[in-house]
């Protein structure tokens, strides 16, 4: 007979499911409580950097302190709630898990910054007036920047760390709410990393380019977007400054009519000469087609010299859009019939003044009236934080190009954003690109625009990375009479009224090469290049008013398939929209 008793056995495996599950609501009750205090924590941390930022730009550094003290409390605290074995444990489950991954690596990338960046940057506000940088009557005073160069660079090198750590949590495979959160942090880190490697860049460089230890000259290239090039823009303009003991002064201007093509071309790459024959190596105007600004701007020194001789330190390379930046500092500017702000500026200067000043001979003078008034208006009408501020921003961007003629500055330069390279890929992250060149002789790129798609899986069995770019005419469907010649071409290099042209370029991670390429689902005749150890593959398309085109490049190989894939593009007057989209092989 029974006693009622269930068997060893089942009493057993019942009081372990028992303890089990008393086991995981103690976990789940304690991750969820410490998971509040956390997040609690981040939100103090993100209302703290609002709080130090606006306390640094007043120059408020005794209440900096204490601000970054609570921050630096906060982002501990986040980070201890974060890392216990429970709250590990729970990392690894299925669907939820990514959640808890991402939480634990946003309080430790907070934690590393609020003890590894601000303290050195609150240091180097103590050590350098930011209020003025320097500043006096259009001259900076260089010696400072001596001694803030090694906080610097441990603040920079802090938050490029922290720039590549966000970039790598994945915020695709996290809840809606964590996910806009790491998003809104990726982008808060990536301006921080950006602002604080140029003042770093600046600390090391400034002392040096600008005259500290004898005269320096170098030529200012001014882009027009409108006519698009792979740096930016055709050079509608160009200038000679001078740098002396931290005073920089506007030497002269000369007009692209002032170098006329040569006969015998200047060398170039071989890359270069595969995408654009021996154009840029003729015409100063299509110089910046070039696709590395280390050679770019050694091409444009060149013509400079070969033109009006002297020597030339270095090339300082500047789209239209610059200009925009500047001016939400150094307020309005009036040149030729033309009052801009910073609203209007870019309006006025790459679509407005065809229609007002047909003649390009006035073009150029009142191009060049609107480059001095603004030059003159920064070196001396602006707050000089905020034109720090200003020219960080449009460096980011991509609008800034450097190249010194200096072994030692060119090598500190190309491995920044300013110098115009292609960075190298690494182990986790792989680059790719697209670049976009005119070739309809015109002015119409003012109304082109562009979205860049990237997505990486595996096609045929292969790692892929696949890249997606459509571009699109949105000129008015009436172009052909309604903009003016000068805009449209009129049809002068064979391109209809109306209708753009263009030389879409697209290349891929180092090593990879194309698998699969088509143009609207289509096959399409293209040319290929290689950049450096990068397969590149270009497209020549024609678009009329409203019409827009698809073009789909897969890559397989190595590098290939890296679920962090930067993505470098042409600067465009409006930026184009970028993506990151499920792979669906062509192949």
């Amino acid at each position: 007979m029974s006693d009622g008793r269930l068997p060893a056995r089942r009493r057993w495996i019942g009081w372990t499911i028992g303890i089990l599950l008393t086991l995981l609501v103690i976990a789940i009750g304690w991750v969820t409580v410490r998971g509040i205090g956390a997040v609690d924590d981040l939100r103090q941390v993100a209302k703290g950097a609002t709080q130090l930022k606006q306390a640094i730009a007043e120059g408020d550094l005794d209440g900096a302190e204490p601000i970054s003290d609570a921050i630096a409390r906060n982002a501990a605290s986040a980070h201890d709630l974060t890392s216990d074995p429970i709250w590990h444990a729970f990392g690894v489950l299925p669907w939820v898990g990514p959640n808890f991954q991402a939480v634990n690596e946003i309080a430790e990338i907070a934690d590393d910054v609020s003890t590894e960046a601000l303290r050195p940057l609150l240091q180097v506000g103590a050590d350098l007036d930011l209020s003025s940088l320097g500043f006096t009557d259009g001259a900076i005073n260089l010696a400072p920047f001596a001694q803030v160069e090694e906080p610097l660079a441990a603040a920079a090198a802090s938050l490029t760390s922290a720039d590549d750590r966000a970039k790598r949590i994945d915020a695709d495979a996290t809840l809606p709410p964590l996910a806009d959160a790491i998003r809104q942090m990726r982008g808060s880190v990536t301006q921080a990393a950006t602002v604080v490697g140029s003042l770093h860049g600046a600390a090391v460089l400034l002392p040096t380019m600008l005259g500290g230890d004898g005269p320096r000259t170098y030529v200012l290239a001014m882009q027009n977007n409108a006519e698009l090039r792979s740096s930016g823009g055709i050079i509608g303009s160009i200038a000679l400054l001078h740098a002396e003991n931290g005073r920089v002064t506007l030497q002269s201007q000369a007009s692209t009519r002032d170098f006329p093509a040569l006969d015998v071309p200047l060398p170039v790459s071989e890359s270069t000469t595969a995408l654009f024959e021996d154009r840029p190596g003729r015409f100063l105007q299509n110089i910046t087609s070039i696709p590395d600004f280390r050679e770019a701007g050694e091409t444009i020194a060149a013509r400079w010299v070969g033109r009006f001789g002297g020597q030339v330190d270095g090339v300082i390379a500047v789209d239209a859009l610059v200009a925009e930046h500047l001016m939400e500092v150094t307020g309005d500017l009036t040149f030729g019939p033309f009052t801009a702000t910073s609203d209007t500026i870019t309006s006025i200067l790459l679509s407005e003044i065809y229609a007002a000043v047909p003649d390009p001979v006035a073009q150029d003078d009142i191009f060049a009236l609107a480059a001095g008034g603004l030059f003159g208006a920064a070196l001396s009408g602006g707050d000089p934080q905020a034109l720090i501020g200003a020219l960080a921003d449009a460096a980011g961007e991509g609008r800034i190009r450097i190249w010194s003629a200096h072994e030692d500055e060119e090598t500190l330069l190309a491995a920044s954003a300013l110098g115009g390279t292609i960075p190298p890929d690494s182990a986790d992250t792989s680059h790719v690109g697209v670049l976009f060149n005119d070739g309809t002789g015109a002015k119409m790129d003012y109304y082109t625009r562009a979205t860049i798609a990237t997505a990486v899986g595996r096609c045929d069995g292969e790692p892929t990375t696949q890249i997606t770019v459509t571009w699109t005419n949105t000129a008015p469907a009436d172009a052909a009479t309604s903009l003016p010649p000068y805009v449209t071409g009129d049809g002068f290099y064979g391109v209809p009224p109306g209708t753009v042209r263009t030389l879409i370029a697209v290349y891929g991670p180092e090593g990879a090469t194309p698998s699969h390429v088509d143009r609207d689902g289509e096959d399409d005749g293209v040319q290929t290049a290689m950049l450096g150890d990068r397969s590149v593959v270009q497209h020549e398309v024609q678009l009329a008013p409203g019409e827009s085109t698809t073009i789909t490049v897969e890559f397989q190989g190595t590098g290939a398939g890296q679920r962090l894939t930067e993505v470098l593009h042409t600067p465009l007057i409006t930026g184009p929209e970028l993506t990151k989209d499920t792979l669906h092989c062509g192949s």
